[in-house]
């Protein structure tokens, strides 16, 4: 049955998506969210999503896909490679899962495709992409166009982070009103530490350059008393 007011999201517990999981909520009569288990170190995001979900009152579900995980070598699905601490000058870090990106909005639109769901949201951005190349806007209109090519229909990915940093990103979970969930109960590091992480992998960076740009504007803003 086709769910016109529906959406799905593709949730992996962090930051990003968390904040698109609340930007559906406002946007969508009904909200279903998708995770994966690829072979990821920090596999604990999956409860992590899971519990988001029961909080925010959505239909959950998670699926096993861990041959992306082996198809290629990185750092968060091989315990052997030292993760890159900085993006490197002629490729993306080594955090980079070739193809993951691909592979989850491909799984989700078919997921989606089976339940008349055809609006699908990721939490992927051009702003703050850390030299991902699955991250990038061109990247997800052509799957967009491929996906509806492969199974003839009318998907529509959203991207609400497409072109904020990570200091926007925050201002949009404060506006939704869910700036303590995600500062506290998500998961965004590599090394799996919830809230405000390890403080030394390249995403709990990048989170907490965000958040201290974001509390310098939002504290400005306040007026003195």
């Amino acid at each position: 049955m086709l769910e016109p007011q529906s959406a799905l999201v593709v949730l992996s517990g962090g930051q990003d998506s968390t904040t698109c999981l609340f930007w559906a909520k406002a946007h969508f009569a009904r909200v279903h969210a998708l995770t994966f288990r690829y072979g990821q170190q920090h596999v604990q995001e999956v409860a992590i999503a899971e519990a988001i979900c029961r909080e925010a009152d959505v239909p959950f579900a998670a699926l096993d896909v861990p041959l992306i995980g082996t198809l290629g070598s990185n750092s968060l699905t091989d315990s052997t490679v030292a993760m890159d601490a900085t993006k490197p000058a002629d490729g993306p870090p080594n955090t980079f899962v070739p193809g993951r990106n691909l592979f989850f909005l491909s799984i989700a639109a078919v997921f989606a495709r089976e339940r008349g769901i055809f609006d699908l949201v990721t939490g992927v951005g051009q702003t703050d992409f850390s030299g991902y190349p699955d991250c990038r806007d061109t990247f997800v209109r052509s799957l967009n166009v491929t996906l509806n090519l492969a199974m003839d229909a009318q998907f529509r990915i959203h991207t609400p982070l497409m072109w904020l940093d990570k200091a926007e990103t925050w201002a949009m979970a404060d506006r939704l009103g869910v700036f303590d969930l995600i500062r506290h109960c998500t998961l965004t590091c590599y090394r799996g530490v919830v809230g405000d992480g390890c403080g030394e992998c390249p995403a709990c960076k990048l989170r907490r350059e965000g958040l201290e740009k974001y509390l310098r504007t939002r504290n400005a803003d306040v007026p003195n008393t």
